[in-house]
């Protein structure tokens, strides 16, 4: 019998892959479901029924869906729906606090599409926003398909075998494996669902004119003219042919089964067209049409009716309010844009949202060299994401890397998590709109204050691995080099060639952006001098006679040495040698190097954009040093982060999530708005994560703020607890070292006239130590953001900070302290005793854990946090609280519209 239990439904359902890439949709249970369900436990088979209810009994079954769908007794129960029909049933009841007992029954005709996978995860994502962490299920040893279901899931999970039922308790929570076998399954769920997009067998053009220069009309003719391997078609019911295409009158008189419409037709028809897609069988369109929710309420309205109808039939959208898409691959040969572009096969797959910024993609990878593998205009992303072509890319033998161009995020939380696992494989780099200022956040914290628009942006990325550029030309540019193994091992870069002042602007750059010009050593610097070099310290200049012989034996003298880890060759073509003889010997050196070669030459508008190898591989040629530095630079930082581990987030101890609850509720209860809490509060919170506060004691009088003092122990600190007042020394309100009454008097009076408020704290004086600010943000869309930085006077004068996300791991954390700069403070500066750093950094977990616990926690700021040798302390903490509903599962399976 199952215990009283309020759980917490989900209010509607989401449409989630099934494993082929079909559309199923998850949902709550109804009332009106029990004869839904009673038809489903008809088409189950007796031996389904034997395994799932331990014998042959239909009533049972009728009985247990019953009870699910007319019956409130604390139960949660999930339906999945399949074609139109209710296919599969999944529940819990609770046993005990923190455990409930989980239920399946599923349609035979459905097994094996995943959908019992499905039902599980979303299951145990319900059970554990309802506080339940354990889900048991009894299961007899022969129902192999169910264990074979659980044992795959990655959920964390306990079996024992008894009279041959396996008892099974499956822990709810995320743990790594949980989130990577789900990343699996929708990497896997996704790839199926979009080669009908990418890859057709069967194209119709709906909407295609007669007239050459509407966008139909070129559309068709690019897919002709890009010399598609299928089928294509044209829908116009005003024509028999165009552009020597069959035409049809409508979908459905299409005489093949189409697998990817495009449609360009007004926005007010496409619901209706997608309806006669769906009855016929269509698996994708790319909506061209614009006019959706660009335009406000009544196009949103339109965008809403045509993912209704999508998602009734399966159909996976592009668009609407798109350029369209592109697959280089020679069994495809498909350009389905509008575009005058022409793309060239290659190995950069691009994403962008804006049509232009695509054509403009397009345009520079085929001019120089690089090429596409595919290319897809995302336009309003009503349904197909960011997130689900990352996933179609990630095991893509074509993409080498992965470029996109963002304006908007919907799920960034997800996209952090799967830009880390394909970043392990290949180089993801984003050009992100909208990096204006100009929305930063009101705030009265230094965190809230600090945290602009593109903070979230930049510390997802940083965690990430993902490379951000600020252009699209610097994304292709990057991509070429980035395309071409090996990477860099470290960050030593030889400058080689024959004209010197391109040297110096490539070394120039390369220690503006951190990369380092080692002196070669001087058994190297002889054997360059050998060679003719005019100076061989690094640059190496060869002077502007330089043959392709002495290049040749230049390139082998440092590429043997091991003291670099890349090499840019700067090259200025010169009568006396010729640029194919260069060539080939860069070729040459490259083809056996352990390590990257990237060129530039300049002074012949003939040289080709890049140098290819007998290998198949293809070094970037830049016109400028610059680039070639800044691309590299790039290329070096991605393979930093790759070479890295990727940390855990670490478990703490004496943390007390349960009280920092109570200490929440009871605030709202009283301030139902939320608010900054008071210093006594703020301090309760931050012993629950772990963290040492020094005492305050609050003070309206200046006989009470004696008292304070002297129970304190001298010396103190006094400082206005004028609400509103961020900067405290600003206005005169902090005064410290006092020693004694008398100067307690004075320093109350001074703080309390210039704040105009009586109200102030006392706090004995910590240690002395670097002085730092950690704190919290919460960002609608990304979640807690922490921040570590520059404390005291110098939070907002040096603006020395540093942002991360969550999940933080140790990695991230320390990463954070290291890269500050203040961090040689921390180390020990000139000789100074180190701060105790390992404190440090567990204060930023523990402040990262409150913020994953405590969704209402919208701003926190400890300032200053002291770091001194015997340890941490902080010492002026500012929080407030906000109502909040609690945070979304942001790694569920769920497509875009949900």
């Amino acid at each position: 019998m199952a215990i009283e239990h309020t759980a917490v439904r989900p209010a509607a359902g989401w449409d989630v892959l099934a494993s082929d890439g079909s559309v199923v949709r998850i949902r709550p249970v109804r009332e009106d479901d029990e004869a839904a369900l009673e038809a489903m436990n008809a088409r189950v088979s007796d031996e389904s029924i034997y395994l799932r209810f331990f014998g042959i009994s239909r009533s049972m079954a009728d009985e247990y869906t019953h009870h699910l769908a007319a019956e409130h007794d604390g139960h949660v129960a999930l339906v999945a729906e399949y074609g139109g029909d209710v296919v599969g049933i999944a529940s819990y009841e609770a046993l005990r606090a923190g455990e409930a007992e989980m239920a399946f029954l599923l349609q035979d005709s459905v097994h094996g599409r995943g959908i019992g996978t499905l039902l599980l995860e979303q299951l145990a994502a319900t059970a554990r926003e309802n506080g339940i962490e354990r889900l048991r299920a009894d299961t007899l040893g022969e129902n192999a398909k169910m264990l074979r279901v659980l044992a795959d899931s990655g959920f964390e999970q306990v079996r024992k075998l008894e009279s041959g039922v396996v008892e099974l308790v499956l822990d709810t929570a995320y743990h790594p494996l949980t989130l990577q076998r789900m990343a699996d399954r929708e990497r896997a769920a996704e790839n199926r669902s979009l080669q009908r997009l990418f890859a057709p067998r069967t194209i119709a053009v709906v909407g295609a004119g007669r007239t050459p220069g509407g966008i139909g009309h070129e559309v068709l003719r690019n897919v002709v003219n890009g010399g598609f391997t299928g089928s294509v078609y044209a829908v116009n019911p005003q024509a028999a042919q165009i552009a020597e295409v069959p035409a049809y009158p409508s979908i459905g008189a299409v005489p093949r089964k189409v697998d990817l419409a495009v449609i360009a037709l007004p926005a007010e028809q496409v619901a209706d067209v997608l309806t006669e897609c769906g009855e016929a069988g269509v698996d994708g369109a790319v909506v061209l049409t614009s006019g959706f929710s660009e335009l406000g309420s009544t196009g949103r309205e339109l965008q809403r009716q045509m993912l209704a109808v999508a998602r009734r039939y399966s159909i996976r959208l592009i668009g609407p309010n798109c350029l369209g898409l592109v697959n280089t691959a020679p069994e495809v040969s498909l350009n389905a844009t509008f575009a005058e572009v022409s793309p060239i096969p290659g190995a950069l797959a691009i994403a962008a949202q804006s049509g232009a910024v695509g054509i403009a993609v397009l345009e520079h990878a085929g001019r120089t060299g690089l090429g596409i593998s595919e290319f897809v205009s995302l336009g309003n992303k009503v349904d197909v994401s960011g997130n689900d072509v990352l996933l179609h890319w990630w095991a893509d033998p074509r993409t080498a890397v992965i470029g996109l161009y963002l304006e908007s995020f919907g799920n960034p939380r997800k996209f952090g998590g799967l830009a880390r696992m394909i970043g392990r494989t290949k180089p993801i780099l984003v050009v992100k709109g909208g990096r204006s200022a100009g929305g930063r956040r009101a705030g009265l914290s230094h965190t809230a204050a600090a945290a602009t628009p593109e903070t979230a942006v930049d510390a997802l990325f940083a965690q990430s691995g993902v490379l951000r550029m600020d252009t699209v030309e610097e994304l292709v540019e990057t991509a070429r080099v980035v395309a071409v193994p090996p990477l860099p091992r470290g960050r030593r870069v030889a400058v080689i060639g024959n004209a010197g002042g391109a040297g110096i602007l490539a070394a120039d750059a390369a220690s503006r952006l951190g990369l380092e010009l080692p002196e070669l050593s001087a058994a190297v610097q002889r054997k360059l001098d050998a060679v003719g070099a005019v100076a061989g310290g690094n640059p190496v200049d060869l002077g502007a006679a330089a043959s392709a012989a002495s290049l040749a034996e230049t390139l082998q003298v440092v590429v043997d040495s091991g003291e670099v880890d890349s090499i840019v060759v700067n090259y200025a073509v010169t009568r006396a040698g010729r640029v194919e003889d260069i060539y080939t010997t860069i070729a040459a050196a490259a083809a056996i190097a352990d390590l990257p070669i990237v060129v530039n030459c300049v002074g012949s508008a003939q040289a080709a954009p890049e140098i290819a190898l007998t290998d198949g591989r293809r070094l970037p040629v830049f016109p400028f040093p610059e680039s070639a530095v800044r691309a590299l630079a790039h290329a070096v930082r991605y393979a930093e982060w790759r070479s890295r581990p990727q940390g855990a987030v670490p478990e703490l101890a004496h943390v007390d999530a349960s009280g920092a609850r109570v200490v929440v509720r009871k605030f709202l209860a009283e301030q139902t708005e939320g608010g900054w809490v008071d210093p006594r509060q703020a301090r309760l919170l931050l012993q629950c994560a772990g963290v040492s506060v020094v005492p305050v004691v609050s003070a309206v009088k200046r006989a009470e703020a004696i008292k304070a003092a002297e129970r304190a122990g001298y010396p103190v600190a006094l400082k206005t607890a004028a609400p509103g007042v961020l900067h405290k020394t600003d206005i005169g309100g902090v005064r410290i070292g006092l020693a004694n009454a008398v100067q307690v008097a004075k320093a109350y009076d001074e703080v309390t006239a210039a704040a105009d408020d009586p109200r102030v704290v006392v706090q004995a004086m910590a240690p002395t130590g670097t002085e730092l600010v950690i704190g919290v943000v919460r960002d609608r869309l990304f979640g807690p953001l922490v921040m570590a930085g520059s404390g005291g006077i110098f939070t907002d004068l040096l603006a020395d900070r540093q942002w991360r996300g969550l999940p933080l791991t140790d990695l991230d954390a320390a990463a954070m302290m290291r890269s500050l700069r203040c961090a040689p403070l921390l180390a020990g500066y000139r000789g100074a005793e180190a701060a105790d750093q390992a404190a440090v950094v567990d204060v930023i977990h523990r402040i990262a854990w409150l913020a994953e616990q405590i969704p209402e926690l919208a701003e926190l700021d400890i300032n200053p946090l002291l770091a001194a040798p015997t340890g941490v302390s902080a010492v002026d903490v500012r929080l407030r609280l906000a109502p909040a509903d609690p945070e979304p599962d942001w790694f569920a399976r769920r497509l875009r519209g949900d």
